[in-house]
């Protein structure tokens, strides 16, 4: 049984969940760009904000989601700031699927976390299509990010079910 949260902005622990995995969110891009292409392919400014807002609440998750990029693109200049409006976006739905799901159904399966991921990535490949006027650059996740994408349902769900379970 995994327990979930969802966290005022006025507990500590809130600010604390959110800081920890907003330094993941910085991390982590930053050895996927590593590799030539690894951001594309591994999509790892959304791995931590899926994991905050579906173990902590929308709260964690959108402290997340909006300051991971702003200071990853601050620091390293990735992501530039012409896609930023589209991560972000990407972000938010990411976080209100998650929460919704999370608070909906009160467990994690790989099945609830498939639903999450193509559920922000569908309307959220719309949404940048739309800011890019490119169907090909909205739905690349869905070409090159595929393996983010799998990793975002397996690596989240193990990461929620075994390492965050108290």
């Amino acid at each position: 049984m995994v327990t979930l949260y969802n966290l005022s902005y006025r507990q500590l622990s809130a600010w604390t969940a959110a800081s920890l995995f907003i330094i993941g969110n910085i991390a982590l891009p930053q050895l996927c760009h590593l590799v030539p292409g690894g951001g594309l392919t591994w999509l790892p400014i959304y791995f931590f904000t899926l994991i905050g807002a579906y173990k902590y609440g929308w709260r964690v998750g959108l402290l997340t989601a909006l300051l991971s990029p702003l200071i990853n693109s601050i620091l390293f200049g990735m992501p530039v700031v012409a896609m930023l409006p589209a991560i972000m976006t990407k972000s938010v739905l990411l976080v209100a699927a998650a929460s919704l799901v999370a608070h909906r159904f009160g467990k994690i399966t790989l099945p609830l976390m498939a639903l999450v991921v193509l559920a922000y990535q569908v309307v959220g490949s719309l949404i940048e299509s739309a800011i890019t006027g490119s169907l090909a650059i909205g739905f690349q996740d869905f070409t090159i990010g595929l393996p983010g994408m799998a990793l975002q349902v397996v690596g989240g769900y193990l990461f929620i079910k075994y390492l965050l379970n108290k």
